[in-house]
């Protein structure tokens, strides 16, 4: 059984989990890595709660909680040569921590919307947002021009704007 302090950590966690995550994103370019640093993260995040003060923003205390971890995987793997100065994950972790709660639900609307695009669609917004290919590189691999492929990530982003403006005014309708 969950007690009501669980409860409230879990919705909580829920609300700013996507900033932690893109906060770790932002930083750690293994992608096995990050999944597993966001496990630690929530469980971290989860166990400390009862130490969380509830008149401080959460996300920023989680986002704290989220650094130290960073800063800890830096520490213990020394094979990565990308590494981050403690005042750039500082400052990093002060802009992630400001973005408000709306701004959270479009990422949560964001991730929703992916899940609806077509196969073709989806195949664009992971070679080009998850793998970093230039649309150059991805019209060698799908075919087509790298100006055809560039006009459909453009068309993709407009449609998930218009989802995720749905989303919100579905939300809006309904508080």
């Amino acid at each position: 059984m969950v007690d009501e302090s669980m409860k409230n950590a879990l919705r909580h966690w829920t609300v700013v989990q996507p900033i932690v995550s893109s906060y770790v994103h932002s930083l750690v370019r293994d992608y096995s890595a990050r999944d597993d640093l966001m496990q630690d993260i929530a469980i971290a995040v989860l166990e400390s709660f009862d130490r969380y003060d509830p008149a401080e923003p959460f996300a920023a205390w989680a986002i704290g909680i989220a650094r130290n971890h960073v800063r800890l995987y830096f520490r213990t793997v020394h094979r990565s040569r990308l590494r981050f100065s403690d005042a750039l994950m500082d400052q990093l972790s002060e802009s992630f921590s400001q973005v408000s709660t709306p701004e959270i639900h479009h990422l949560e609307h964001l991730q929703t919307c992916l899940d609806q695009l077509d196969g073709r669609a989806k195949q664009l917004c992971e070679a080009r947002y998850v793998e970093n290919q230039k649309p150059s590189q991805i019209s060698q691999w799908l075919g087509g021009s790298p100006n055809g492929v560039a006009k459909a990530l453009q068309r993709i982003r407009e449609r998930l704007r218009e989802c995720i403006d749905r989303r919100v005014q579905l939300e809006r309708g309904s508080v």
